[in-house]
């Protein structure tokens, strides 16, 4: 199993303290006040509701979709609909794409951004993260459409990951899915701060979506997680403050790093660097209960999240003058 963030029963294992500021993630930390549930929420099998499909569809724009356990569920399927092929999966970007297509006897490269349209008509499945995690990198919309007609046309697939879409939503290709080989994915665990519900949704064309239910089987999104889900997705007004929360926040994440020699690049939710010590920034950010992603493989650097509130501000500038002055 791969590693991943959020991990801080390892951490307080690890370093012997439980009073941490988790910047590992990118995940919102001021999530969707999830409402009161209905009284038989855990009761009922949780049969689909066709409301959180809609509002999930007008909310990313796409013409069809399905929700899944978490995108993961979807990137662990997908390789598995497919007959051998020559995929191409974008590096450095997340992990799980590569871990599942290099299975099922598929032929895995991973390919940096800059040679990925090469790529293109020498592969069958070409994985992109858009933007990408951990580095914010972003494809043009349009020229993702074109690789996608390319790939059709020989029966292949562009398989678009954009679970931190939400704030650069005019990025985003989903509405384009209904043309073949185009699948979208995307994710309430990020813009929503609602990862621990496990849902996410996969737009594309309608006999690839009810060949991946198929695979997927029933009852795959729980009672309750549909009811949150359904919430937030129409929550117009929490939306659009959110989307300014997290602009605000997120350029003085980047401000703040600069200050201190680090040039960044990210998203609202994230940054990150090429940082020359990693390990060594990482260890000392976790003495000081500041838990970062750590990056030592295909792109050897740090990434940091929003801090959850002005002490967890304080406390990583705190930090970061420390490693700028040692």
């Amino acid at each position: 199993m791969l590693e991943h963030g959020g991990n801080l029963r390892d951490a307080a294992k690890r370093f012997g303290r439980n009073d941490w500021v988790d910047l590992s993630t990118g995940i919102n930390p001021r999530w969707y006040p999830a409402p009161a549930l209905e009284g038989n929420a855990w009761h009922r099998l949780p049969e689909p509701d066709p409301a959180l499909t809609l509002a999930a569809q007008a909310y990313y724009g796409a013409p069809q979709m399905l929700p899944v356990a978490g995108t993961q569920a979807a990137i662990q399927a997908l390789p598995r609909l497919r007959q051998p092929s020559r995929v191409a999966v974008s590096a450095p970007s997340y992990a799980e794409h590569a871990h599942h297509w290099a299975g099922h006897g598929h032929t895995l490269t991973l390919k940096p951004y800059d040679a990925l349209e090469a790529a293109i008509a020498h592969h069958d499945v070409v994985v992109v993260v858009n933007p990408n995690n951990p580095t914010g990198a972003v494809v043009p919309p349009a020229q993702l459409l074109q690789w996608a007609d390319q790939l059709a046309t020989r029966g292949g697939w562009l398989v678009v990951d954009e679970a931190f879409g939400d704030t650069t939503q005019h990025n985003s290709v989903a509405a384009h899915t209904a043309r073949p080989g185009l699948i979208v994915l995307r994710s309430v665990g990020k813009f929503f701060g609602l990862a621990g519900i496990r849902l996410g949704f996969v737009a594309a064309p309608p006999d690839l979506l009810r060949a991946l239910a198929d695979l997927l089987g029933p009852w795959t999104i729980s009672g309750p997680a549909q009811q949150i889900a359904l919430a937030a997705l129409t929550d117009h007004a929490w939306q659009a403050a959110t989307q300014r929360e997290l602009q605000a926040s997120g350029e003085r994440l980047r401000a703040l790093l600069a200050a201190h020699d680090i040039r960044s690049t990210g998203t609202p939710l994230f940054q990150w660097w090429a940082e020359p010590q990693p390990e060594a920034f990482w260890q000392h950010m976790a003495e000081r209960g500041i838990w970062v992603r750590l990056f030592t493989q295909a792109a050897r650097g740090i990434r940091l999240g929003l801090p959850p509130d002005e002490a967890g501000w304080q406390r990583l500038q705190a930090a970061l003058t420390e490693w700028t002055n040692q």
